[in-house]
């Protein structure tokens, strides 16, 4: 399909979404968007190092975090092709140091991210290891090796989940006896001419051309890095020039096959039948009628997006240097000046807090700047009302549809599972205080909590680190657990939720379930 939008009026539309980051002082992103394999667009916005006055450009070096995932998935499929492991290989046949817990999982739901694993990010941060402390991988290992559950049964939903990649990631090195660095060299980036793309392991390495990566604080722009170990789920540094490679290798394969690419795109089916949208390190989503197939990434001080309308011959390139990029969304936009989308009717979502009915999930719905926004766990997106099933959150790994229902619920579906979700009291008071001595023995963590039947403060310790927060009753058996140093209000959201249980509580988070802590 060739677009109705002349290249003039494509490029004054793209120009305007990115207008903000034009300024002085300001870091940018880097844009690419292609016709049918050809470019017709590109242009860069913003500093690639505000210090230095570095602009921008598409030689600029800049993580592209988890569109890291489809290149391992690539080395494991290329791995399996030559008969060296199988996706329906259990995961401790490689790597005996990873729990085998309630059932077996494979690789290939580690690559779906329906494995169940819980995240090992969120692992270290409840924990007590802060993402920003310095950390090594063996510390990683540590995380994985002592969870004591999963999330849920393997493939009967979707959570995204860095753990399964972080194990692709060793097994990787493990079977072939080399660093990911040298094997994505020689399989991939070397024979397609991506010479400026690589593992970059930590935040604060020195290489020509990196950028700067950037978060937006109240005083104003600040570096921001990781001190943890980035490995094949979300390490990878490249440019503007080697992702349009990248994404013409995806349509006319010299690396890999376009049968891999296939299977990489084919999105994952539930025990229950319904079909999602991730596949094996591939993202297949439908987006105004039309098929979208790509993956973003999110990392300390940066954002990313690569997204192809496969059947119609778009594909757009995002990178950004800030975390105030909204990547997805904005491939969305670029998509929507190409085939002149008109914009769908809001579907009526009253603002307030709900929760799953009978269940931790709680989510809040506000209007920013006049439009319905989605919240959870520390995140907020705008909605996408286009979606056949009724609202869902605009972001690239969600699988939950929500519609509202006259009674005052709402109706939701996540992963082909209904469920019903009931407004919060916004003055709820729990049932009792959470006071007390907790400890989860397993994972070696302690917890202790001192306050109220409606505030709290929650003190965690274990021998990878410490987290003080404070915790704010959300329901009679309910708590948000809140970022340090914060109190809660309109979008002001939690970290995580604490249910509580018959003898103690359990910590739910975005990815990270029913991690279990008893009265001591």
């Amino acid at each position: 399909m060739t677009s109705t939008c002349s290249l003039a009026d494509l490029a004054k539309g793209i120009d305007a979404l990115f207008n903000e980051f034009s300024g002085p002082e300001m870091p940018g992103a880097v844009v690419a968007v292609t016709e049918n394999g050809r470019e017709i667009f590109a242009n860069a916005y913003g500093l690639a190092n505000i210090n230095d006055d570095v602009p921008m450009g598409r030689k600029a070096i800049i993580r592209i975090g988890s569109q890291s995932k489809q290149f391992t998935v690539l080395l494991i499929l290329m791995l399996e092709a030559e008969g060296k492991l199988s996706l329906e290989d259990e995961v401790q046949k490689h790597l005996p140091y990873v729990p085998r817990l309630e059932y077996p999982v494979t690789l290939g739901q580690l690559a779906s991210n329906i494995s169940g694993y819980r995240d090992y990010l969120q692992g270290m941060i409840f924990g007590g290891l802060s993402l920003f402390a310095p950390s090594g991988r063996q510390a990683a290992r540590d995380v994985v090796a002592r969870q004591d559950a999963l999330n849920f049964k393997p493939g009967s939903a979707m959570m995204y989940s860095n753990s399964g990649f972080f194990m692709l990631f060793e097994i990787i090195e493990q079977i072939e006896g080399a660093t990911f660095n040298e094997i994505l060299r020689k399989r991939i980036t070397g024979p397609l001419g991506m010479y400026d793309t690589s593992l970059m392991l930590r935040d604060g390495s020195v290489m020509k051309r990196l950028a700067a990566h950037y978060t937006k604080r109240a005083e104003g722009w600040a570096h921001l890095g990781w001190g943890m170990e980035y490995g094949g789920g979300g390490g990878i540094v490249s440019t503007l020039d080697d992702m349009v490679v990248w994404q013409h290798n995806l349509i006319e394969p010299k690396v890999g096959t376009a049968e891999m690419y296939r299977r990489m795109a084919t999105p994952c089916v539930f025990d229950n039948g319904a079909t999602g949208f991730y596949g094996l390190g591939l993202v297949t989503d439908v987006y105004r009628g039309r098929r979208a197939v790509g993956h973003g990434g999110s990392v300390a001080g940066g954002e990313s997006e690569s997204m192809r309308f496969v059947d119609d011959g778009l594909g757009v390139v995002i990178i950004a240097n800030n975390d105030q990029v909204a990547a997805f969304a904005l491939a969305r936009r670029i998509a929507d000046i190409y085939f002149d989308n008109a914009l769908p009717a809001s579907i009526e979502l009253a603002s307030g807090r709900y929760r799953q009915e009978g269940g931790p999930d709680v989510f809040e719905i506000i209007a920013k700047n006049g439009v319905p926004t989605f919240l959870r766990y520390g995140v907020g997106t705008r909605f996408d009302f286009g979606n056949p099933g009724g609202a869902k959150p605009e972001s690239g790994i969600t699988d939950l549809v929500l519609s509202p229902r006259p009674d005052g619920k709402i109706d939701g579906t996540f992963c082909g599972t209904p469920t019903v979700y009931a407004p919060l009291n916004p003055n709820a008071r729990a049932a009792a205080p959470l006071a007390g001595r907790y400890a989860n023995t397993a994972q070696g963590i302690e917890v202790e909590i001192e306050g109220d039947a409606q505030r709290g403060m929650f003190r965690l310790r274990s021998d990878l680190g410490a987290m003080n927060a404070p915790i704010v009753a959300a329901d009679n058996d309910l708590w948000f657990l809140l970022q340090p140093d914060t109190d809660i209000g309109p979008g002001l959201t939690w970290n995580a939720t604490l249910s509580v249980t018959a003898d103690g509580f359990e910590i739910n988070a975005s990815r990270l379930k029913k991690l279990r802590f008893t009265h001591v």
